[in-house]
């Protein structure tokens, strides 16, 4: 179970006519020509299939809030909400407070106040239950939802359970459209609703769950070969990052060894389905040839480049790339995967996913909630800027590196400038100086080795290092482990976690923005 909070997709994309109570019509897609289809929603059960194709996915042991405004005497579609239905019902009326007074206040923010919304709770039974029992179980959280919501003045035209296959109302007691055994959901692709999505290009991606298990890391026999091959390259590698002349070499190395790489990938045979593709990946990457790229994205300047592979042929190979390297972070080098999932991430928003995009910054601030190009992305996308700005930045660093001799902005300060347009809060870190990083005498930023490796280093605070330590009674033969204490990232990532106190929920028009990370 997740307990963050995210955006799901565009402020508005559905017309609603006369949506004054619960079951009246509701049209998708919105902004469309007068010539397209037009998807009228009438009843609870329309609205109840509708939801994957709001958020573009399907969610689980969620929360979630659909606003609904009007214009021009039609309501419409606003922002949108997710959180993580709380274990602990002593934490449903603060998690639907601040889910609520987020998403209207967000809103406001940007002069599009919702003027009614819709309420869902989808959980799967556990042992032993019903879908009715979890509808009975969590009716007090959708009264929570509906107080909250009246306190300030947005009332709840709707609250649908989703459960088993199943959707009850929490507010219709009509037996003859929302019986008391629950209404059956229709089978998913089979409605007009899933044609007219088709044919609009709206892509449902399954679950949250089927997305984050691209990114987490392996959990399996060959993942202790994997943080051998880690273990192995890292003095090596490590020594030569914190040399001024290594350090360029190193660079080069790991991008020439990503090209080839990327190049490997571009040209395998396509297969079927994400798990199959992944699979497929994973077969085509070394694991030393991991471990090198994944020790060398640990350097900010290397990472800023690799971060050009952005658009055109480069960028579908490259996302493959960071994924696959994501998914070999194992064991105690779970931090190491902030800078692939940032990558991913980027990639992901740089070609309009903006649901991966969010998920896999998300995971990347569970990994390091101290890695600024990840909080920087993550706010200018739940901001909804455009990333052509950071692709302007990057094309032009690409640019000056190429042609004559000029500074250009590292990663961190573009994605800063673009965060800094429309700083969701006065006291984001978006409004400090967020390029500057400290710097050791070789050049090495210090966000270069994962936070979990700082020593001190005299005149060099900040400098970030992994200490190799004399293997201990009890370690794998041949493991050369440096001196790390277990990372925290594994829990924190698949739960989507992002340094945040659980249930808490920062807001934009867009709906929650993802993960509410620490700034």
């Amino acid at each position: 179970m997740t307990n963050h909070s995210e955006a799901t997709g565009p402020a508005e994309n559905g017309d609603i006519e006369g949506f004054e109570r619960p079951g009246r019509a509701a049209r998708l897609p919105d902004d469309h020509p007068c010539d397209e289809p037009q998807v009228t929603l009438r009843t609870p059960a329309e609205l109840a299939d509708a939801l994957p194709y709001l958020l573009g996915y399907r969610p689980e042991d969620s929360i979630v809030l659909v606003a609904l405004r009007d214009r021009d005497g039609r309501g419409r579609f606003g922002g949108r909400a997710r959180l993580g239905i709380p274990a602990n019902p002593d934490d449903w009326a603060c998690a639907a407070g601040q889910l609520v007074h987020g998403l209207v206040t967000g809103s406001e923010r940007r002069g599009a106040r919702p003027e009614q919304m819709v309420a869902y709770l989808c959980q799967e039974p556990a042992a032993g239950e019903s879908g009715r029992d979890v509808m009975e179980r969590l009716r007090p959280l959708a009264q929570k939802l509906r107080v909250e919501c009246g306190a300030l003045d947005v009332p709840v035209v709707e609250a649908l359970c989703i459960s088993a296959g199943r959707f009850w109302s929490y507010c219709c007691d009509d037996q003859a459209c929302c019986p008391a055994e629950g209404t059956p959901m229709g089978l998913p692709g089979t409605s007009v609703l899933a044609a007219a999505a088709t044919y609009a290009g709206i892509q449902v991606r399954g679950t949250l769950g089927e997305l984050r298990a691209r990114l987490l890391p392996w959990e399996n026999d060959v993942a202790r070969e994997q943080e051998a091959a880690l273990d192995a390259a890292a003095m090596p590698l490590v020594s030569r990052i914190l040399d001024d002349a290594g350090r360029s070499e190193v660079a080069e190395e790991t991008l020439d060894l990503a090209r080839r790489v990327m190049r490997r990938l571009a040209e395998a045979r396509p297969v079927s389905g994400m798990a199959a593709e992944d699979l497929r990946d994973d077969r085509l990457l070394g694991h030393d040839e991991a471990a090198t790229m994944i020790l060398g994205l640990q350097d900010r300047t290397t990472r800023d480049r690799a971060a050009e592979w952005m658009e055109g042929d480069d960028a579908a190979p490259a996302l493959r790339l960071w994924r696959a390297l994501a998914r070999r972070c194992v064991g105690s080098y779970g931090e190491h995967a902030a800078a692939p999932l940032t990558l991913a991430g980027w990639v992901a928003w740089s070609t309009g996913d903006e649901l991966e995009a969010r998920e896999a910054l998300a995971m990347a601030l569970g990994a390091d909630p101290d890695y600024l190009f990840a909080r920087l992305l993550h706010q200018a996308c739940n901001e909804g800027l455009d990333p052509e700005s950071v692709r302007r930045c990057l094309r032009t660093q690409r640019g000056g590196r190429e042609g004559p001799e000029g500074g250009a902005p590292d990663g961190e300060e573009q994605a800063g400038g673009a965060a800094e347009r429309e700083p969701a809060d006065p006291s984001s870190a978006a409004q400090a100086p967020l390029g500057r990083r400290c710097r050791t005498r070789s050049g090495a930023t210090a966000d270069a080795m994962p936070r979990r490796a700082r020593a001190e280093r005299g005149r060099e605070p900040g400098t970030k290092i992994v200490r190799p330590r004399t293997p201990a009674a009890g370690d794998r033969p041949g493991s050369a482990r440096t001196g790390r204490t277990r990372s925290r990232a594994s829990e924190g990532r698949g739960a989507g976690r992002t340094g945040t106190r659980a249930g808490s929920a920062r807001t934009g028009d867009h709906g929650a923005e993802g993960g509410g990370e620490r700034l």
